[in-house]
């Protein structure tokens, strides 16, 4: 499911300046970044990231935000490069990645890496759970994204409609806030 790890010796986890942007530009850019992990017996997978879906902030009625700030939401309403992970159906941890600047919450939701799709099944996967909450992707020791350091690699993107948002008014479900990556 994960490249060979000698396929990335040379790579460069990203910045804190890269999640400091706007939600839309961070999802569509993060087409084709290498997501890591390493779990609690030191073994690490890299997976390529190929679907994404953006939500941006209070106005946004499939954001999370939009109902204001909770406990839950706390940690889109600070600076981008943060976890953010909830629980969905009592048993799938989303994995979401904090974007923008604080007080502006917006967050990029984690849809699929090459060979795993869904993102009930890409938390379950990776074993998240309630402890990544509120993660720096620039600083941990676990859950970090890199370059894809592919000389070869392009990313062609398409866009769609978020799914599963049916609880919005179809000018927020008919956004094509969602990228996935081409093969």
């Amino acid at each position: 499911m994960t490249q060979n790890n000698s396929d990335f010796i040379n790579t460069i986890r990203l910045k804190s300046s890269f999640f400091n942007q706007d939600v839309l530009t961070v999802a569509r850019c993060l087409m084709g970044k290498v997501l890591v992990l390493r779990y609690d017996d030191g073994s690490i997978e890299r997976f390529v990231i190929s679907e994404t879906e953006a939500y941006r902030g209070e106005e946004d009625e499939a954001c999370h935000a939009f109902k204001g700030r909770t406990k839950r939401t706390e940690v889109m309403h600070h600076d981008g490069g943060l976890v953010y992970v909830y629980l969905i159906y009592g048993m799938y941890w989303m994995l979401n990645f904090v974007t923008g600047t604080a007080d502006e919450p917006q967050a990029v939701l984690i849809r699929g890496v090459r060979e795993i799709n869904g993102p009930g099944r890409l938390g379950r996967y990776l074993k998240l759970d309630k402890s990544f909450y509120g993660e720096k992707l620039n600083e941990s020791q676990r859950i970090w994204v890199e370059e894809n350091s592919d000389s070869d690699f392009q990313a062609e993107i398409e866009t769609s409609a978020r799914i599963g948002i049916d609880y919005a008014s179809e000018e927020w479900r008919d956004k094509k806030w969602r990228f996935i990556l081409k093969d």
